[in-house]
């Protein structure tokens, strides 16, 4: 199967899945779920049918790490073309986020969420069956495709069910479900890959999907906001669609590239002179169009405008800790890679933890103190290690250091989106939990670009080759002078950003939604969901 019959599978899954959704969740009431709408408990039911697919896109991306080596060696490949599985997904998912949470606003979020599950499952059960790396890379980037509808309309589903009152409560356990995949999928990959083979990596991924989409069909209601509201529905913005994809794709290959090639080569600065041309041509039709993608006025709330900023400088002041971290404790300290892992459970149990804290805080408190607090813990921990960490450093010293930095980010997370969310209307909770995902996974990648540019810089200054492929005891002076740099960079942009989070208005009401009406049988349900928050 070539690349284009997979888009062209992709395109009949989605239109066919589309069509007979609404029949389809009509007669699943025969099977009892309309019971299940009209619980008191409908939430918490949504909750845990978007937790299964949350669950698994997450684990997914982490056995797919492990398994990278064992599919290298299956087709005779080299590291840099197997990277390609990551790197094709993770862009799709990016490139796409804010189209998919929009069409889910207009067309219905359970529509988008199950047609994208649908395709996230079959390009799962190609890519386990790939003869070949060339499928296998496309299967993965059609994947992506369906991760991004998932991811795109999951989060804001979620949000929807939840009166305003719980929204934090809701937003806090949904990052526990993600720090939860994110310490499993690792550690399932290895299960799977030594015991059954890379090919089960993608292929488990289906009878759990399967499962899961069932559960959704069945659970949730559909959800029609912008028809509900009894006005014409928006047309879907294509031209925003394409700018702002073609913004993305470019920001980030020259990001996620520019240490590699150098910041100055021709490819880096044509590269970036493209993407600032389509983010103003983005901008500019935004502002025009009568039925934008992303409407950018909502820019001119305040909590929306602060959320943004400092959500970005957050996630760009800690999440090169998970890329920085282990070539110090592989290539310094000369850890196995099995202790390393086990090293990194107890910080992302925090987050498992302190998530749900965080968001029922916000729930109580708003939002102002929690974020800004949670910043100042991230940006201590950055200095703590700038001062500590050494050739000889305690074990238990780096652990507690990463756990208090975790605990930093769960506290300012799931308030952080919930501020914005909460001046949204509910007809734009897609594209705005969209927006909020893209500014983690944009910030993702320019925070390890900069720490890598930081640190490679610096061990060229003192003679050493200016590459993370040369970090070895040896030369363990030059890589931690430029890791300490790194980590005082780090922590000066989360205090800017605690800055701007105190700015956060922490008076703005929350108005508390009515629970979920009760559904009446016709041939289409109405959803379920709370009022406009």
């Amino acid at each position: 199967m070539t690349v284009t019959g997979l888009l062209i599978l992709a395109i009949g899954i989605a239109l066919v899945s589309y069509a007979i959704l609404p029949w389809v969740s009509y007669r699943a009431k025969a099977l009892g779920s309309q019971a299940v709408r009209q619980s008191v408990n409908y939430k918490w039911w949504v909750f845990g049918s978007i937790a299964i697919g949350t669950f698994l896109s997450v684990v997914d991306h982490g056995s797919v790490l492990v398994a990278l080596p064992e599919i290298e060696a299956h087709f005779n490949s080299d590291l840099p073309t197997v990277q390609w599985l990551v790197v094709g997904y993770a862009l799709a998912i990016s490139v796409l986020l804010l189209p998919m949470g929009r069409l889910g606003d207009i067309l219905g979020r359970k529509q988008v969420y199950v047609s994208g599950f649908i395709i996230f499952v079959v390009a799962a059960a190609l890519a386990g069956a790939s003869p070949n790396l060339e499928i296998l890379i496309a299967s993965k980037v059609l994947q992506g495709v369906g991760s991004a509808m998932v991811q795109g309309n999951g989060m804001a589903t979620i949000v929807s069910v939840f009166p305003g009152t719980e929204r934090g409560k809701g937003l806090g356990y949904h990052l526990s479900v993600v720090a939860s995949g994110a310490i499993a999928g690792p550690a399932l990959g290895g299960f799977l890959v030594s015991g059954l083979g890379w090919r089960w990596v993608f292929f488990v991924n289906v009878p759990v999907g399967v499962l899961a989409i069932i559960a959704t069909i069945l659970i949730i209601a559909n959800d029609r906001a912008s028809a509900a509201e009894g006005s014409q529905r928006p047309a879907f913005d294509w031209w925003g669609a394409i700018l702002s994809g073609f913004a993305l794709l470019l920001f980030l290959l020259v990001v996620g590239n520019g240490d590699r090639v150098g910041w100055t080569s021709g490819w880096i600065t044509s590269g970036a002179m493209l993407a600032a041309i389509c983010s103003g041509a983005f901008i500019w039709w935004e502002l025009r169009t009568a039925s934008p993608m992303l409407d950018l006025r909502l820019f001119r709330r305040k909590l929306v405008a602060i959320g943004a900023a400092s959500g970005w400088l957050s996630f760009v002041g800690t999440s090169s800790t998970r890329f920085l971290m282990p070539f110090y404790l592989q290539r310094v300290l000369e850890l196995e890679p099995r202790d390393v892992g086990l090293l990194m459970i107890p910080p992302a149990l925090t987050m498992v933890f302190v998530g749900p804290l965080g968001g029922r805080l916000s729930d109580k408190f708003r939002w102002r103190w929690l974020t800004t607090g949670g910043l100042a813990l991230s940006a201590f921990s950055w200095f703590a290690f700038a001062a500590g960490l050494g050739m000889d450093s305690n074990l238990v010293f780096v652990v507690a250091i990463l756990m208090l930095q975790m605990a930093g980010t769960g506290f300012f997370n799931s308030p952080n989106n919930s501020s914005m969310l909460s001046v949204v209307e509910r007809t734009s909770y897609g594209v705005v939990s969209s927006l909020t995902q893209l500014i983690r996974n944009s910030a993702n990648v320019t925070s390890i670009a900069v720490a890598t540019t930081v640190v490679v810089v610096t061990m060229g200054s003192m003679g050493v080759e200016p590459s993370l492929d040369a970090v070895s005891p040896m030369v363990a002076d030059a890589f931690l002078s430029g890791l300490h740099r790194s980590f005082i960079l780090m922590g000066v942009i989360l205090l800017v950003g605690m800055v701007i989070s105190v700015l956060r208005d922490n008076r703005a009401p929350v108005r508390a939604a009515a629970p979920p009406p009760r559904q009446t049988p016709r041939p289409e349900p109405v959803a379920g969901t709370s009022s406009d928050d």
